[in-house]
């Protein structure tokens, strides 16, 4: 095979996922490669061979972890080396739909917007996860409006978020002493393991991340019943409502995704198109103003 011969899009999409989880894991074996695509493991060595012969600088074998990590040239050549192809394997859990766009399956005549690539760290991917996988704490530099430069937290993490177009991670935050939002972006350094957890700090007892909440939307009451109609045909309401269930904290994010200000009406209807029908209900997840 030469630098022009086609790839065929399952072995593409081997070679994908083999990049993805060595730049982002830090670590790829042949079991991992199996268990995605149903094949045996003398042929899923032989994809990670056939892609060593491929990328020779990008992976090495080290023996005391038991698999291929990134070499020090690691150059991506089937991905783009971008964090959301990962994160998005991981929400995609067991399909390979997402990170794997772009195998020739598309439809034609079709167009997305441009988003910014946010500045995240495979290094701090890393950690992140294996501290969230594994329930330990990390040290961290975070920088916010409050402290531009950074400051050393503790953080228990234990979901990575995709919300408002960011990648946050949900951890419980030492110095607070409470569960919070943390942006993966403004991360500095390499976040330090910290030891496990000191207490009931984990995924389940974070209360207001269990709990449902539902979200009630209709169209603006101040637009005319037929563009209601329409409005309400456009979100696939029932009965001229729509109700979304979300986690508790992420509320604030979904409204922002449906360009729903909770603080701002819009002067124009027309603009506004959807409004909140359950304020009330929302109150504790969202500050009024």
């Amino acid at each position: 095979m030469n630098a022009h011969t086609p790839i065929a899009w399952d072995t593409l999409a081997r070679y994908r996922l083999i990049e993805i989880l060595a730049l982002w894991e830090g670590r790829v074996v042949a079991g991992q490669i199996g268990e995605a695509f149903g094949i045996g493991r003398q042929q899923a060595q032989k994809v990670l061979r056939r892609y060593r012969e491929l990328a020779p600088e990008n992976l090495r074998y080290d023996d005391t972890r038991h698999g291929f990590l990134p070499g020090p040239e690691f150059l991506p050549r089937f991905t783009q080396g971008r964090v959301d192809e990962y994160l998005h394997l991981l929400n995609a859990h067991d399909t390979l739909s997402s990170p794997f766009a772009g195998l020739g399956m598309g439809a034609a005549n079709t167009e997305s917007l441009p988003m910014p690539n946010r500045s995240i760290s495979p290094q701090v991917v890393r950690e992140v996860v294996k501290a969230a996988r594994e329930g330990r704490r990390l040290e961290v530099t975070y920088a916010s409006f409050s402290n531009p430069e950074g400051e050393d937290r503790i953080l228990v993490p234990h979901t990575l978020v995709f919300a408002a177009g960011r990648w946050h991670v949900r951890a419980y935050c030492e110095k607070h002493r409470n569960y919070r939002d943390f942006v993966l972006s403004r991360f500095r350094g390499v976040p330090e393991d910290a030891g496990a957890m000191l207490g009931k700090q984990d995924v389940e007892h974070d209360e207001r991340w269990q709990t449902r909440v539902a979200v009630r939307l209709i169209p603006d009451r101040r637009l005319p019943q037929a563009e209601r109609d329409l409005l309400a045909l456009d979100y696939a309401m029932h009965d001229g409502e729509l109700e979304l269930y979300c986690r508790g904290p992420l509320v604030r994010y979904a409204l922002r995704e449906l360009g729903v200000n909770p603080h701002h009406a819009e002067a124009n209807p027309r603009a506004q198109q959807i409004e909140i029908a359950n304020r009330e209900s929302l109150a504790s997840w969202i500050l009024w103003s």
